[in-house]
């Protein structure tokens, strides 16, 4: 197991989460991918769409994985210069995980849950590694990354 899932499963365990950690042999680097692996639709997924705002400071959108998500809805949510999207090198540097296996908690962000999600009883998050997911409660998501719910897909 690779130290990126070793901590997220160790934050999921400190948190007293229910979750299910799935280490994959093929990448799940995109949705489709994942939801193959592992014999689910991607509506049953979610997306960490990484951005950074003028101050430097990391936004994570989570939306539904047939979303795409909003710089402009992110903008004024926050009531902010619209963010960019973080560069992938910069997506490990502000949350210490690969681009493609980011969690959707676990690490200092600004955490934005599309009100789509809000519907979803159980989804799959990154695992901590391109290769693995984490399908958790969007109730427990929510509690450990204290994120606003607004709309934040296109």
């Amino acid at each position: 197991m690779h130290a990126y899932e070793l901590m997220v499963k160790k934050y999921l365990k400190s948190n007293g989460v229910n979750f299910k950690h799935i280490v994959l042999t093929a990448s799940c680097h995109s949705v489709e991918d994942a939801a193959k692996a592992v014999n689910a639709s991607i509506n049953d997924f979610v997306k960490n769409i990484c951005m950074i705002d003028q101050t430097g400071r990391l936004i994570i959108a989570i939306v539904m994985g047939k979303d795409r998500a909003s710089t402009s809805r992110v903008g004024k949510a926050l009531e902010i210069v619209r963010p960019r999207l973080a560069k992938e090198m910069e997506v490990l540097q502000y949350t210490g995980y690969p681009a493609g296996g980011v969690p959707s908690f676990g690490f200092e962000a600004i955490f934005l849950v599309d009100t789509y999600v809000m519907d979803m009883n159980e989804v799959y998050t990154g695992g901590g590694s391109p290769n693995s997911l984490v399908k958790v409660k969007v109730e427990d998501l929510v509690k450990m990354n204290g994120g606003k719910t607004i709309r934040v897909r296109k």
